[in-house]
């Protein structure tokens, strides 16, 4: 039986496993700042049929998003709510399409600038 040395290359490579360094830790990190560089993303989803879905991603925060809903929704007479997703934070999402409406409101309230909307969509 040559159990001996199989045993050791087994813990050798978990070992190596445990203590691997990623070469392209500190790219990551920069693409996820640049995802943050101060743009507010606008887009919209379709849902079934003609239903439709407006998300906002990139708001500051250091401001209330559940009272912008709250405004926008009483504004544009819709129902919203904000969401937590795993990748872009809170998003505010709008029923319907409200991407000219929420572009102009949050540049009325003065919460962004008009150079930091991005609009996307068709």
């Amino acid at each position: 039986m040559f159990c001996g040395p199989k045993s050791i290359y087994e813990s050798m490579s978990i070992q190596n496993l445990i203590n691997t360094y990623d070469p392209f830790a500190d790219v990551v990190k920069s693409l996820e700042d640049e995802v943050q560089d101060g743009l507010v993303h606008v887009r919209i989803q379709q849902r079934n049929g003609r239903k439709t879905l407006t998300t906002v991603q990139g708001l500051s925060v250091e401001y209330d998003l559940k009272k912008i809903v709250k405004a926008c929704k009483k504004e544009f007479a819709c129902n919203g709510t904000v969401v937590e997703h795993p990748e872009y934070g809170k998003v505010l999402q709008l029923q319907g399409d409200q991407r000219q409406n929420i572009c102009q409101w949050l540049t009325r309230m003065e919460l962004v600038k008009p150079e930091q909307l991005k609009v996307h969509g068709f």
